[in-house]
């Protein structure tokens, strides 16, 4: 099992080559330090704790700053702990960045959903309205509590209450896109939370025996022009200007001279009269 931690940044969409359109969701992916190593001899079970985004020394705890002085590295503001085969392949202080997966590669995002608050069943269970004319006053309400024996409301009646800000996993969600320069991984499909909350992405629980077959994504990039085409562009550029600058000079004495006879023929014609 391997795992990394992000921060989810939105939605956007991409094009393949094929002229089908993907939606997909922007992971922030800054290098994860490896904070602690536990093992089957010290904890019971093997794992690796990961944390990303500095914290500042005066917002966090004694505890905080030397459990962190111990991987050499700042406290962090998220640090979460992903359960791994094997722990020897791991170091502590060690960075992990998002080039563990591979486009293509089916995995487990973990997010925590955005809250609601308080809710009615409508729309906290999706239950329907009563009728809304004929004096029916019975609109959003609940329904009946039950039967009258046991003389209590049955477990699992659906009511209303708290809504949302609740751990969800979604499954086998596809990586389209892994960018190390700009530290961030596209996903296929939605991921639960809101911006900038933090995301688990894991090796996909439930793996398919298909081979994995990346999609190939239009990729648009501008030209970088080479120092010398910059050069003569430049020298292009100031040529056209001054071309330019020349017509309409010229355009302006052509009209003067214009006026200037006009007005000698309308003194001319003012004479003779």
């Amino acid at each position: 099992m391997k795992g990394i931690l992000g921060r989810k940044a939105g939605m956007t969409q991409v094009f393949t080559k094929d002229g089908k359109v993907v939606p997909v969701t922007v992971i922030e992916v800054e290098p994860n330090v490896v904070m602690q190593i536990k093992t089957k001899d010290t904890c019971g079970y093997d794992a690796i704790q990961l944390g990303i985004v500095d914290k500042k020394e005066k917002n966090s705890t004694k505890a905080n700053i030397n459990h962190a002085k111990k991987a050499n590295t700042n406290p962090k503001r998220f640090v979460k702990e992903i359960r791994v085969d094997d722990t020897s392949v791991y170091a502590l202080g060690q960075e992990i960045k998002g080039d563990i997966f591979t486009v293509g590669e089916k995995v487990d995002v973990t997010g925590t959903s955005k809250g609601k608050g308080f809710q009615g069943v409508i729309k906290r269970h999706g239950q329907s309205e009563g009728p809304k004319t004929h004096g029916s006053r019975y609109h959003r309400r609940p329904g009946s509590m039950g039967t009258m024996l046991p003389k209590r409301v049955l477990k699992g009646k659906r009511l209303a209450g708290h809504m949302g800000n609740e751990t969800v996993t979604i499954q086998n969600l596809e990586i389209i896109e892994v960018n190390l320069a700009d530290n961030y991984i596209l996903v296929s499909g939605n991921v639960p939370g809101p911006k900038k909350s933090l995301v688990i992405i894991k090796e996909a629980v439930k793996k398919d025996n298909e081979k994995i077959s990346p999609k190939e994504i239009v990729v648009y990039e501008e030209e970088k022009l080479e120092p010398e085409k910059i050069e003569e562009t430049e020298e292009k550029n100031v040529v056209e200007e001054t071309e330019e600058k020349v017509d309409s000079t010229e355009k302006e004495e052509n009209k003067e001279e214009e006026t200037t006879k006009e007005v000698q023929e309308e003194e001319k014609k003012e004479e003779e009269n």
